[in-house]
């Protein structure tokens, strides 16, 4: 994740947080733009093997029903965070109940409440979802955060969480196989090499 350096665009009149996000997004589609503690975080569009380990790991979800009556399985939904009046982080992946449409807050944003896990996928910004957005999804009381670092080669797992971070944090490697907890709505059990071998470039 890259930290951008962002001009007023208007000359002597107010302007918001979000109106810097939604500005850089129109200069440059396909970053993502995350507000966490009053900061801007700027991501650069994911590369090929971030997506096919999005795919690998939606497969277990859904094949376990939870994307169904009770629950989704959803991409870049953005939640609302309690740590800014304009927080937001935009998960690559969450399991959420299936009343988000309830839960709308603003600016496409949702209660937390009504999600029971979120997942990141690292990038270059390995450093914020280890760090930056467990302090905030904890906050925000997400019973589940899992976190596919591609960089160490390892899948993070995150619960209970109290305070400004979680009372249990699991890390798994290659070979191991992590069931998680049964909050989520179901029983989903993964393949942590098989998820981070799809994370990885194909070699030639």
């Amino acid at each position: 994740m890259s930290a951008a350096s962002v001009e007023q665009p208007f000359d002597e009149e107010p302007f918001s947080l979000t109106a810097i996000a939604d500005e850089i997004m129109e200069r440059h589609p396909g970053y993502r733009v995350e507000i966490i503690g009053g900061h801007l975080l700027v991501t650069p569009s994911p590369d090929a093997p971030h997506a096919r380990a999005l795919t690998e790991l939606m497969i277990p979800f859904i094949a376990a029903g939870l994307h169904g009556e009770e629950t989704e399985v959803l991409q870049n939904v953005s939640i609302k965070l309690p740590t800014g009046d304009e927080d937001f982080c935009t998960p690559d992946l969450v399991v959420v109940d299936a009343d988000i449409d309830d839960h709308f807050i603003e600016n496409n944003t949702y209660d937390p409440i009504c999600f029971r896990l979120v997942l990141e996928v690292t990038s270059s910004n390995w450093r914020d979802d280890l760090k930056t957005k467990v302090a905030a999804y904890a906050e925000a009381k997400v019973p589940v955060y899992l976190v596919v670092d591609r960089k160490h080669q390892r899948l993070h797992v995150l619960t209970d969480p109290a305070g400004s971070e979680y009372a249990n944090h699991r890390v798994h490697a290659p070979g191991e196989t992590v069931t998680l907890p049964d909050s989520i709505g179901a029983k989903v059990t993964l393949d942590v090499e098989q998820i981070i071998k799809a994370g990885q470039k194909k070699a030639d």
